[in-house]
């Protein structure tokens, strides 16, 4: 529990209205009850102000002078930026468990391997030889980590996670059940119709403050590394293939996929079901709105789309059709215009 005032300070904010109101939790503006602080980031979320009953609102100064008179006597943390205040707020309410440090006794752990003592190591943990382990590490039951890994101070893998051979991760990394880091490659040469594999020599090196949701998987180079800058954010399901560079703070939502040798500048988005092709350059500060396929190289920074949104099925096979008459129509309007230039030419 926290004072409101208390919360002010540690997140950033202005306090308006009573900042002795103690704090519990945080909760949707909807559904709050006394004791909780939510947030307003919309102003056409305005309406749910009047039925809240949270203790407090985190939101904007703007938001909060659009509002009338009435309800301007409650109590608000502001921030110009409310989301980034609310996420602030959440982490210090978070109710995720925190492991008892030391080693579980069913984990296996190499001879050559020092685990500091402000590390957690769960059940039936694997670690290979030639790892280090940085300090306030926590690795949940069930992992595994292959030999000559590193992992960076105050990260976080939680349970299934497996880490092959060869791998980086720097500090305060957080990899969620499932994650995969390492795999091979997708490499193969065709000899007469029989598929020869092409062992994957790289390895992975990922930068700070890395995450990673559940059953994401990052292979490792062919030759060269594949490497993730600091701040990079995946979602769930998202695959990046072998030689991939991502640079800082870019951010992937579920089931996007880059494929191999693609390098994607600092500060971009891809939203969910977004596909890379591969060997193409993608500068900073681009950001692919959902379902985007990307099939050539970025240079100027914005705001790309590609694909079709959902409408009625009548509409769809409408439109579907017309489009397999493209070419016709096309072939027919490049002859029409060669008649009005003959035309032209007799009239002359």
């Amino acid at each position: 529990m926290l004072s409101l005032g208390d919360i002010a300070k540690l997140i950033g904010a202005d306090c308006h209205g009573d900042s002795s109101i103690i704090v519990e939790s945080v909760a949707d503006i909807e559904t709050a009850a006394p004791g909780q602080l939510s947030f307003l980031t919309n102003s056409k979320y305005l309406n749910y102000l009047t039925s809240s009953k949270a203790s407090a609102v985190i939101t904007s100064p703007e938001i909060l002078s659009s509002l009338e008179e009435e309800h301007t006597n409650g109590n608000f943390l502001l921030l110009e930026n409310p989301y980034l205040g609310y996420a602030k707020a959440a982490q210090l309410f978070d109710t995720t468990p925190k492991p008892s440090l030391g080693i579980h006794a069913s984990a296996i752990i190499a001879k050559d391997v020092d685990i500091p003592a402000s590390a957690s190591i769960g059940a039936l943990v694997v670690i290979e030889e030639g790892c280090v382990i940085g300090e306030d590490v926590i690795i949940s039951s069930g992992t595994h980590i292959a030999s000559n890994v590193s992992i960076g101070q105050a990260s976080r893998l939680y349970s299934g996670v497996n880490i092959y051979h060869n791998v980086v991760i720097g500090k305060r990394a957080v990899l969620h059940g499932g994650c995969i880091i390492g795999s091979d490659g997708f490499g193969f040469a065709n000899d007469a119709g029989e598929w020869v594999k092409i062992p994957q020599l790289g390895g992975v090196v990922i930068g700070d403050d890395f995450e990673a949701g559940a059953n994401s998987v990052i292979d490792r180079g062919a030759l060269n590394n594949t490497v993730i800058g600091n701040c990079v954010k995946l979602d769930n399901l998202v695959h990046i293939a072998h030689n991939v560079e991502i640079g800082d703070a870019t951010a992937m939502a579920g089931m996007s996929a880059v494929a191999g040798g693609t390098k994607i500048g600092k500060g971009c988005t891809l939203a969910g079901r977004v596909g890379v092709i591969g060997h193409l350059e993608v500068c900073d500060n681009v950001h692919l709105t959902v379902t985007t396929l990307l099939t050539r190289s970025i240079t100027k920074p914005g705001i790309y789309s590609s694909g079709d949104v959902a409408q009625p099925n009548k509409e769809w096979k409408r439109k579907t059709a017309r489009m397999r008459q493209l070419d016709e129509l096309f072939n027919k309007v490049r002859n029409l215009e060669k008649e009005i230039k003959t035309l032209n030419r007799t009239n002359d």
